[in-house]
């Protein structure tokens, strides 16, 4: 079955940033950027471990997660729930991490989370609710980020 379709792959490849969520132990949210999460097949979805401590040690605890990927200029994006499972010294891991270096990621990175995706939901703003396009949002927000 195939989750992750070539749109949603096109998206997440486009985007350079995300955020995880994750539970603690004692069962507070954690949320966490990442600037690493990438489509790795049609249901699983892969992030870096650079430096990402309290991330680790809850997926340790509970692999549930929620990964959010937004669109800022459009406002719109994809929300991601699965489990997630830390891997080190494995071939995928290898094969992980080449692709990274390939594409420029240089800082360390001491494991990957694969994210077996069970469920996506899309995003979008409540703009796109009261009859605005996407150009519109599109242009309001490079405006703002031009002007701020």
């Amino acid at each position: 079955m195939t989750i992750l379709s070539s749109e949603i792959k096109h998206f997440l490849n486009s985007q350079k940033l995300g955020y995880v969520a994750t539970v603690t132990s004692d069962g507070k949210p954690n949320i966490s950027p990442k600037g690493t999460i990438i489509p790795w097949t049609s249901d699983l979805l892969a992030f870096a471990n650079i430096r990402s401590p309290d991330t680790m040690n809850n997926l340790k605890n509970n692999p549930l997660l929620e990964i959010n990927v937004i669109d800022p200029l459009t406002r719109k994006g994809y929300l991601f729930s699965g489990t997630g499972k830390i891997i080190e010294d494995t071939p995928l891991y290898d094969e992980i991490l080449a692709y990274y270096r390939t594409n420029g990621i240089e800082s360390p990175i001491s494991s990957i989370v694969i994210v077996d995706v069970s469920s996506v939901s899309e995003v979008t703003s409540p703009l796109y609710d009261m009859g605005k396009s996407e150009t519109e949002i599109k242009l309001k927000w490079k405006k703002y980020f031009n002007d701020s």
